[in-house]
């Protein structure tokens, strides 16, 4: 595919770098039509704490080693809230007042299959699941898999709330031209396989936290998208399926907001500009 960028993206580009200037904030966007192959790209390589969106990485990897065979996604894990940190192997465990979904820690003990667990991590950005999941994963393994999907610049290092590893600094990074590679994979439906794409688009779909990409784009749009959001970062990613069939991938990174919904309407501003271009 022939990547370019036309007169009429290139407007909007500089109408979306204005918007970021006057907001004074650190702002990275990548965007692609999948029809056209036109990208809008702004600050694409600047490297960000990926907050939440890391766990897309994480939704992919577990349908890799399971495609590997190395078990099944039915399969049960028990729940447990002790997870081992990687600065210096000391245990920690995660806060329920820091988790958006909190169900889970009324289960500690119990089994949920893999698959439950997946889909409690990105449609609710579950904390807990997030980490059972890269403990039985691997973030060398997760990270591993994004490089064969085309991208260097997303990494995953750790779980959720490892406050030891993040005051030395060992945090997961990702850029917003790395994460729009990956989800142009998942686009394309490549992905592990056609069919687990399809499954991991469709969690994408289900996501309950609506309030930035999708916020301001018609009710027939549908987002397949995933958020994150820690201290002042805030960050939306997916891909955008317009009623007329012209879908586009989308990553928008941010980093500098005081207020939630300042930057929930920021996003949302950005992913609109580029909607009305595409979606004709």
């Amino acid at each position: 595919m022939v990547l370019y960028m036309s007169s009429r993206a290139n407007e909007v580009s500089e109408a979306n770098s204005e918007l970021i200037r006057l907001s004074g904030m650190e702002v990275g966007l990548a965007a692609l039509n999948l029809e056209t192959g036109e990208e809008i790209l702004i600050h694409p390589d600047q490297s960000f704490h990926p907050a939440s969106t890391m766990k897309v990485c994480v939704m992919m990897e577990a349908f890799h080693q399971a495609r590997q065979g190395l078990f099944s996604l039915d399969e049960m894990m028990r729940v447990k809230n002790e997870f081992t940190s990687i600065a210096d192997g000391s245990l920690y465990s995660l806060s329920i007042e820091d988790d958006s979904e909190k169900d889970l820690y009324e289960h500690i003990g119990e089994s949920f299959s893999i698959r439950e667990l997946i889909f409690r991590m990105i449609t609710e950005s579950s904390n807990l699941a997030t980490n059972l999941l890269i403990e039985r994963l691997t973030p060398e393994r997760t990270t591993r898999f994004m490089q064969e999907l085309g991208t260097n610049d997303v990494i995953v290092r750790r779980g959720v709330e490892d406050n030891r590893a993040f005051r030395l600094g060992l945090n997961n990074a990702a850029t917003a031209r790395g994460v729009m590679q990956i989800l142009l994979e998942l686009a394309k439906r490549k992905v592990v396989s056609s069919e687990d794409s399809d499954e991991m688009i469709e969690i994408l779909l289900q996501q309950q936290f609506n309030e930035m990409i999708p916020a301001q784009l018609p009710a027939d749009a549908r987002v397949a998208h995933k958020t994150g959001w820690t201290g002042k970062y805030y960050h939306d990613m997916g891909i955008v399926y317009p009623p007329n069939g012209n879908a586009f991938v989308l990553a928008i990174m941010t980093k500098g907001f005081e207020k939630e919904g300042e930057a929930h309407s920021f996003v949302a501003t950005l992913a609109k500009m580029v909607y009305e271009e595409w979606a004709k």
